[in-house]
């Protein structure tokens, strides 16, 4: 999905819990930059649990995805409440914009490339980490040039964590099936994948529409 201007589009943005959550936290000594900072800490933990969860076995296992699917989440609810403290909190700074986008280019090679090293695979996970930066970057680039900030996938950052998550607590069950690792390793290709297919996407869209509107000039 495109859309003009900086903030993706999501639902939960609509939702009361969410609101109340941001007002709770705009009425506090809590800065929005402050927040986008934290998803890098949250980023972190996803990255060390995923990391330590590659190389265990049996409950500890269990455990340590359940914690790395929670820290994406999140990390994904540190990117909800920046903006909507910004926002519609009326807390945005100028350096916001900085603090907007650098953490989360951060948190994404944190958690990919942590999943490649615990299961093994950290090419993989670098690949994969790159290719989501790649996205970020190539969106960035078209609102630079003058045209919409494109938020499309099929693997925005919003498809990675749901993918990396469902992942992880999928991963839980691989002891069914005498598995380890498979499941997140199918994850890593998946996001490396997609991402990449993203980043095409987007690119074709910013060359797309800077020609219209050159035409129209």
């Amino acid at each position: 999905m495109t859309e003009t201007g900086d903030r993706r589009p999501l639902a939960s943005r609509d939702a009361q819990w969410a609101k109340r959550m941001a007002q709770w936290l705009a009425a506090r000594s809590i800065t929005p930059n402050q927040i986008s900072q934290a998803s890098m800490i949250a980023a972190a933990l996803a990255s060390g649990t995923f990391f330590l969860a590659g190389r265990d076995n049996g409950l500890s296992r269990a455990l340590l995805l359940v914690l790395a699917a929670a820290f994406c989440q999140l990390r994904l609810l540190c990117n909800l409440f920046d903006g909507m403290v910004a926002v519609e909190g009326g807390k945005g700074t100028a350096d916001g914009p900085f603090w907007n986008e650098f953490p989360d280019r951060i948190a994404d090679i944190l958690i990919l490339a942590g999943v490649g090293y615990g299961i093994g695979s950290p090419g993989l996970g670098w690949a994969a980490a790159s290719f989501a930066v790649l996205t970020g970057y190539v969106r960035e680039l078209g609102r630079a040039t003058g045209t919409p900030s494109d938020f499309s996938g099929p693997m925005a950052k919003q498809h990675r964590m749901a993918t990396i998550t469902a992942a992880a607590l999928l991963s839980i069950l691989e002891p069914l099936w005498d598995g380890h690792n498979q499941v997140l390793l199918a994850a890593l290709w998946l996001i490396a994948v997609g991402a990449a297919v993203t980043a095409l996407r987007r690119g074709r869209n910013v060359v797309r529409n800077l020609k219209a509107d050159r035409g129209r000039n």
